[in-house]
């Protein structure tokens, strides 16, 4: 009789490895399309980046045509944020077309500017032990919970147990009704985790988790 769990996994490893080189061929096609391009154009520095942003944002598009067809084909939002490296929610916030149910009309999703920048930067005054300056922005309620000594003896506890941040991933910043949430991966030397700050309509923090991979 076939082993069923076996058959699985070799199907899970298989389909992660096609991932992963099809991964690695984008990023090798696109830095040889990027060098010829900017070989030629722009002319000046600013014109560069210019160019680049761009180029970003028809990549934007093309990102968000191939995930339709990817749900499509029937990929499910932990699939498509499995291999995007951000949390089912956040693939489906950025890429999914939610509907108002009272109106039957697509649900706005302008993100307030600079709030990927704000959540990357509260993380960063965490990593640094700068304890004060992360719980700045917290609204009354977070900050009734969450003062700065405790903010540090969760990070301690964290880190004493899968080990010091090594490396982030990129901040991605979207809209879940009146609040706007803020994801970052976390690579730390033993486990992942994602960062998620949650502003409320007043721009203060309303929200401060470290989230396990899975958890939505």
């Amino acid at each position: 009789m076939p082993n069923e769990t076996g058959a699985s996994t070799a199907s899970t490893a298989s389909t992660a490895g096609a991932v992963g080189s099809a991964a690695a061929g984008g990023r090798a096609a696109a830095r040889g399309l990027l060098g010829q391009l900017l070989a030629q154009e722009p002319a000046s520095p600013l014109g560069a980046i210019a160019f680049i942003q761009g180029a970003v944002s028809e990549i934007g598009d093309g990102m968000q045509a191939a995930v339709q067809r990817a749900r499509e084909a029937g990929s499910t939002w932990a699939e498509v944020g499995q291999v995007l490296g951000i949390t089912r929610q956040a693939a489906f916030q950025r890429f999914g077309r939610p509907v108002d149910p009272r109106t039957g009309q697509p649900m706005a999703r302008s993100v307030p500017p600079g709030a990927a920048e704000r959540g990357a930067a509260l993380l960063a005054d965490l990593v640094a032990g700068r304890w004060a300056e992360a719980c700045r922005d917290f609204n009354e309620k977070v900050a009734q919970k969450l003062d700065a000594e405790r903010l540090a003896l969760m990070w301690t506890r964290l880190t004493g147990m899968i080990g010091r941040l090594e490396r982030t991933g990129e901040s991605l910043a979207y809209q879940a009704g009146d609040l706007t949430l803020v994801e970052i991966p976390l690579h730390f030397e033993a486990a992942e985790r994602t960062a998620r700050v949650t502003y409320d309509r007043d721009g203060k923090v309303a929200g401060l988790h470290l989230l396990p991979p899975g958890f939505t």
